[in-house]
């Protein structure tokens, strides 16, 4: 039986040999270009914090990682937002099952993003690990099911991964908005403040019990009487494009 880590690695892995799939062929005379890289920055908190209890140091729950490191198995369920960076092509290719996901801004403006994946509302695509006994009582997505694309990067492009907890809370204008301040940034120190501003931001506003936030608009959407945020785990990877 295979973890939800191992799980999430299939979706690492297919799209890792999708691009490898591809051969290039290049004409010696020409200069190679410069090869695309990532600059990131990581911010998060759990939702099982009340506020002002927030530590230093702590992030979402909802795990994030990269493929050379390794993670121990779990039993439970999780959405999934993988991105592998083709550095030859400048290309990413994608795969996300549930409601995290990612948004790509240039000069300002949202080019690509991901599709959520819900089967009814608030019950997202999710990759799971049930108890034994209890595989019927869990929804159980496969890794065939996620949402896949590729799609071209240039160099000042920035990139961010969340879980729902940002998506659900944070409107895309002020997304943007926070964004754009580091469009074509190499410093990680600069990178870092944005990822702490947009966690913030959506811990914030989680918990505003005033404020019409996504959540709230697309219950309503689904005849459900709704407003202020929604307390959840929020985790925030953001990146920029450099070449």
């Amino acid at each position: 039986m295979q973890s939800i880590y191992w799980t999430g690695r299939l979706l690492s892995r297919a799209l890792w040999n999708g691009i490898s799939s591809y051969t290039t062929c290049a004409d010696p005379a020409v200069v190679k270009k410069r090869e695309a890289s990532l600059v990131s920055a990581v911010c998060g908190f759990p939702k099982d914090l009340s506020r002002g209890r927030i530590r230093k140091g702590q992030f979402g729950d909802d795990a994030w990682f990269t493929a050379k490191f390794k993670a121990l198995e779990v039993i439970g369920s999780s959405t999934a937002c993988v991105i592998v960076l083709n550095k030859e092509t400048s290309s990413i290719y994608a795969a996300n099952i549930g409601d995290s996901g990612f948004v790509i801004v240039r000069k300002g403006k949202v080019v690509h993003r991901s599709s959520e994946q819900q089967h009814y509302f608030n019950t997202p695509f999710q990759l799971s690990l049930p108890p034994p006994g209890h595989s019927d009582l869990v929804l159980s997505d496969s890794p065939e099911s996620a949402d896949t694309s590729t799609f071209g990067v240039e160099n000042g492009d920035v990139i961010l991964l969340a879980t729902d907890g940002v998506f659900d809370n944070v409107p895309d204008q002020l997304l943007v908005t926070e964004m754009r301040k580091v469009e074509g940034e190499r410093d990680p120190t600069k990178i870092q403040g944005v990822a702490n501003t947009i966690a913030w931001m959506a811990r914030s506003l989680a918990f505003d019990g005033n404020f019409l936030s996504p959540f709230a608009q697309s219950a309503r959407q689904n005849g459900i009487e709704a407003i202020g945020g929604k307390p959840d785990d929020i985790t925030v990877l953001l990146a920029t494009i450099a070449m």
